[in-house]
């Protein structure tokens, strides 16, 4: 039987693989990676609403990608998870986690019954009553968690691990840029933002925010009623540091500016909000990935508005290309695959 798996990285209008050969490895080899579309409606915010058209481009993406091993790595996350700090007396983690539903009803929006429960433990405190343990709390909603399996056991795959998008995220950034301080790591999709505060590797921190890189791409095509096509290449070309050179040129960065504000606002709220909770943090830096960050200047209003140093991430820190692969394809594509090389190196966890 084979050890590979294959981490996939479902978005909401790509569905992107990787397969490496051993996750328990110290530093496993990408062996193949292949993405296939997804039609318009099938997939919103990481959750697969269409299970029966996201199976069938599965069985596309294996057929096209040559996968051999039909162990999968799946992630959630987008609006479809909760993460909440929360202190729970000193126990056993599988303990903790059998409380979980008689703990947490007050800080869910939906009824225990219709989420996926899971705790994070970072550290150990001593509390008026007693030890007690720190950590975060990880609640997923069920219907999400089941229609991504779903699409996954419908196409002959076989899903072994389910993983927290931002920890596969922080788990590449980590490689990537490591330190034992406090760092900032964030992932920009289409329509979310992970943004995930860790010290060392141990993520403390975790916000998704409903806003990503698609944004300034729907306000282009509303505004300035130009197609899809037309508004990605304005939103590459243009970006946060031209000034335009024609009336829709100018137009256009106007747009791009409005609409990343909200996102590079969210960023800066969610760090002083970390800080203004505990005591002594320094950022030592802000790592990112995601189609946004190919947009001119994005890194730069990046580091201005957060005061933090941003830095790219390298996503071959953990792992090796096969030499057959390296032939194929180029550094921009492997940092497309940042997510899914993350949640398959994840499943040996």
């Amino acid at each position: 039987m084979s050890s590979g798996v294959v981490g996939i990285d479902i978005g909401s209008s790509l569905l992107r693989a990787v397969e490496i050969d051993d996750a328990s490895k110290e530093r496993p080899t990408v062996l193949r990676a292949h993405e296939v579309p997804l039609p318009e409606g099938s997939v919103k915010r990481g959750e697969v609403l269409e299970v029966h058209t996201v199976a069938s481009a599965f069985k596309r993406l294996w057929a096209a990608g040559g996968f051999r091993s039909k162990n999968v790595a799946l992630g959630i996350g987008g609006q479809s998870v909760i993460v909440r700090d929360l202190a729970v007396p000193r126990m056993p983690l599988p303990q903790i986690r059998e409380s979980l539903p008689f703990q947490v009803q007050d800080l869910l929006p939906v009824p225990v019954n219709d989420a996926v429960l899971d705790y994070y433990p970072i550290s150990e405190g001593q509390a008026e009553s007693g030890p007690i343990v720190n950590g975060l709390l990880i609640a997923a909603f069920k219907q999400a968690v089941s229609s991504n399996v779903t699409a996954a056991t419908m196409a002959g795959l076989t899903p072994i691990s389910m993983d927290l998008l931002p920890f596969a995220m922080t788990r590449m950034h980590s490689l990537s840029s490591p330190t034992n301080g406090f760092a900032v790591h964030m992932s920009i999709g289409a329509n979310t933002t992970s943004i995930v505060i860790a010290q060392g590797a141990v993520p403390l921190f975790v916000r998704i925010v409903p806003a990503g890189g698609d944004d300034a791409t729907r306000s282009l095509m509303t505004r300035l009623n130009v197609p899809r096509e037309k508004a990605e290449a304005l939103k590459r070309e243009l970006g946060l540091t031209s000034p335009g050179a024609t009336d829709e040129e100018r137009r256009a960065v106007e747009v791009i500016h409005e609409s990343t504000s909200e996102l590079l606002t969210a960023v800066r709220n969610t760090l002083a909000y970390f800080a203004g909770v505990r005591s002594g943090v320094t950022f030592e830096h802000l790592s990112v990935a995601g189609g946004a960050t190919r947009m001119k200047g994005f890194a730069n209003a990046l580091a201005e508005s957060t005061r933090i140093s941003v830095v790219p991430v390298n996503p071959l820190a953990g792992v090796t290309v096969s030499r057959a692969l390296r032939g194929k394809t180029n550094d921009e594509r492997i940092q497309e695959w940042i997510t899914a090389i993350g949640l398959a190196m994840g499943s040996a966890s």
